[in-house]
């Protein structure tokens, strides 16, 4: 099983392995476009299976991602929602959903991305892990305060005393100097909390807005009791458009674009 001190294998030695202090029981990691058999624009480690990629590269693709974490990652159906499911071993592929948690040991929640923000979420017993598939749509209609939320009481019986503390693990997405973003965006945030005002700057043409979405993503987890916030910190090594051998970028390079997932799990 893959733990945070392991080397990666082979070509998916460029994937991310968090660096947070995840109990032992929680696993963790972030694709890059390494270490798959798509070719052309997808290549080479696309999991989108709705993007144009050929249906046995994007089925390989997942098969190696599966082998390498010993663990079953669950593909959503991501709409920019706030739905959230709870996945079991019987959960398939292709439940609609933003969101999603799992107490399952070996099911991992995944989510997709190609500019999104990836969010991995565990509480620090390690009984429960969760996912969160980030764009401003979701990230401002609340779709962590849903995951975070799904957590909810403790549970005599498997934890112990106290309240829930949560983690979290930001990973790569859109940088603050390449997410330009229309007015309706910036008012959407500050809609929820004046503060939000701070993770915009002026873009190059009026009306216009450079967001910054992991300063948003760690205003709205500091506002549920989230401490604990590791990762992305805006950084130009984080930020998929500038990174092209990397990570994929939808903003970049259009619908051919393919997408890589971060997932977390329980062992």
């Amino acid at each position: 099983m893959l733990r945070p001190e392991d080397g990666l294998p082979g070509a998916a030695a460029d994937w991310i392995v968090p660096d947070w202090p995840a109990p032992p029981s929680v696993r963790a990691l972030c694709t890059t476009r390494a270490g798959g058999i798509s070719q052309g624009p997808y290549g080479s480690l696309n999991l989108g299976d709705h993007v144009g990629d050929l249906a046995e590269h994007v089925v390989g693709n997942r098969h190696r991602l599966a082998m390498t974490a010993g663990a079953r990652p669950v593909f959503l159906r991501q709409v920019h929602g706030i739905e959230l499911r709870t996945l079991d071993a019987q959960s398939p592929d292709g439940l609609e959903a933003d969101a999603c948690a799992s107490e399952t040991p070996g099911i991992a929640c995944t989510v997709m991305v190609a500019d999104c923000l990836p969010v991995l979420v565990c509480d620090t017993d390690g009984t429960r892990v969760g996912a969160a598939h980030c764009g401003w749509r979701g990230l401002a209609g609340g779709v962590l305060e849903r995951l975070c939320e799904s957590f909810g009481p403790p549970a005599p019986s498997t934890r112990s005393q106290g309240p829930i503390e949560l983690m979290a693990w930001l990973g790569p997405c859109i940088g603050p100097q390449a997410f330009e973003v229309g007015e309706e965006v910036k008012q959407a945030f500050e809609a929820h909390a004046a503060d939000a005002a701070a993770c915009f700057r002026p873009g190059a043409l009026p009306g216009k807005w450079l967001a910054d979405l992991p300063a948003l993503a760690r205003q709205r987890l500091r506002a549920l009791g989230v401490t604990q916030v590791h990762g992305n910190d805006g950084g130009t090594e984080w930020c998929t458009v500038a990174n092209p051998s990397r990570f994929f970028s939808f903003r970049r390079d259009g619908i051919a674009s393919g997408r890589f997932a971060a997932l977390v799990w329980r062992v």
